[in-house]
């Protein structure tokens, strides 16, 4: 209902995916990935996520993570190939929805980022990344 609510909420959201994690060591990588991320050391967040993706593939987090970390290092195919696999995996990653709305962006694809943006502020009405969605003006026909 506000704005509060919403942020409580979602950093809730984004425990529980962390805590899908399948074991101990699935989340270590992870988290070892964040915190290296946190740092700017993306070579060493992505030696961490790139374990994680492949002994653990159907661990969506560590794909939205990976994919995080690419798309700093300014590598956007496979960072949206990475986010793709991540909603493949949990469709309703409202992060990994915002994160291809940037990507797209980034690579000139408006229209594509648009979507996904409104798909994102569909499931979470109070994303922060929502100020970036282009509003028509005029009439329509």
């Amino acid at each position: 209902p506000t704005e509060d609510a919403a942020r409580e909420i979602e950093n809730e959201i984004w425990l529980t995916w962390l805590d899908e994690a399948p074991d101990a060591k699935s989340r270590e990588l992870v988290d070892t990935g964040m915190s290296r991320r946190n740092v700017y050391d993306l070579d060493g967040a992505l030696k961490s996520l790139n374990e994680a993706v492949e002994l653990y593939p159907n661990y969506a987090e560590a794909w939205n993570q990976r994919a995080f970390v690419l798309f700093l290092k300014g590598n956007l195919d496979a960072s949206l190939e990475d986010v793709d696999q991540a909603l493949e995996l949990e469709p309703r990653h409202f992060g990994a929805l915002a994160g291809k709305a940037l990507i797209l962006l980034q690579q000139g694809r408006v229209q594509l980022s648009q979507n996904a943006l409104r798909q994102a502020v569909e499931i979470h009405p109070f994303l922060k990344e929502r100020h970036m969605l282009v509003q028509p003006k005029g009439q329509d026909l």
